[in-house]
């Protein structure tokens, strides 16, 4: 079709073919552009004039994903260690800059969105958050887990749930370092929020209380861990690296009776 033709025609025409084209054909503003033989501001110009509305930007990029005009900007990348180091710097940054009104702000966001899923939906997210927090009661967090591996990758000699340790076998401890006989118990929500009810939740602490006692009493060093913030990489760092300190410090004197408990 060429373009003198074209602009010249009925405006009923010209319309029912950016309809057919832009809408059902799901093609670019630049391919109609290209069929016509002129650029696409033109032809955008004179849909927008006949009352047809362009797509947002999110919706053009999803539409020449899926008719593989362009490639997705990180599809098959992998970005490189320093590269995610900076991403979660950056973003904890972000989260800790925020004021109490935008927190606000994000968490109404997060309520709405959460208001909007059917019963259904909400019913299987719960589901699946449950299935998750028992997991990590069974083998561990993921917090509990990197720990483990940097702990051993730093030479230290570390038992993962070590038990007839205490008097009350019932317990065990979550990470153990011989070396220096310290016990690292990592609390997640469920020893401070009431994820399973407040009657368990009483439970719960009262069992940490008498689980403090008797490995302090047994004459070790008691770190617990709670993780109380998303767990974000930068999170994990930052308790890595309080550990280490924590660490450190009952390497070079270990620490007098009264002061073996230590909380990050």
């Amino acid at each position: 079709m060429s373009k003198e033709k074209f602009f010249t025609d009925l405006k009923s025409i010209r319309k029912a073919y950016y309809e057919k084209h832009y809408y059902e054909d799901k093609k670019s503003w630049s391919e109609i552009a290209k069929m016509l033989g002129t650029y696409p501001n033109k032809v955008k110009r004179d849909a927008k004039n006949l009352g047809i509305k362009s797509r947002d930007k999110s919706e053009a990029q999803k539409i020449a994903l899926e008719k593989g005009r362009t490639s997705h900007p990180t599809a098959g990348k992998k970005h490189s260690d320093e590269t995610k180091f900076k991403i979660s710097e950056s973003q904890g940054a972000v989260w800790d800059s925020m004021d109490e009104s935008e927190l606000e702000n994000r968490s109404d966001i997060a309520r709405k969105c959460w208001n909007k899923k059917t019963d259904e939906q909400k019913a299987e997210f719960l589901k699946k958050g449950g299935q998750a927090i028992q997991e990590a009661a069974r083998t561990g967090s993921k917090v509990e887990k990197e720990m483990f591996e940097y702990l051993v990758s730093k030479g230290y000699r570390v038992d993962r749930h070590k038990e007839h340790i205490l008097k009350n076998e019932k317990f065990h401890i979550d990470l153990y370092i011989r070396n220096i006989s310290m016990a690292i118990e990592v609390d997640g929500p469920m020893h401070f929020s009431p994820v399973y009810g407040e009657e368990k939740l009483k439970k719960r602490q009262a069992a940490d209380l008498s689980k403090n006692g008797l490995i302090l009493s047994s004459g070790m060093v008691l770190v617990r861990v709670k993780l109380v913030k998303r767990g974000s990489q930068r999170f994990h760092r930052y308790i890595m690296n309080e550990l280490q300190k924590i660490i450190d410090s009952v390497e070079k004197t270990f620490p007098e009776e009264g002061k073996r408990y230590f909380e990050i």
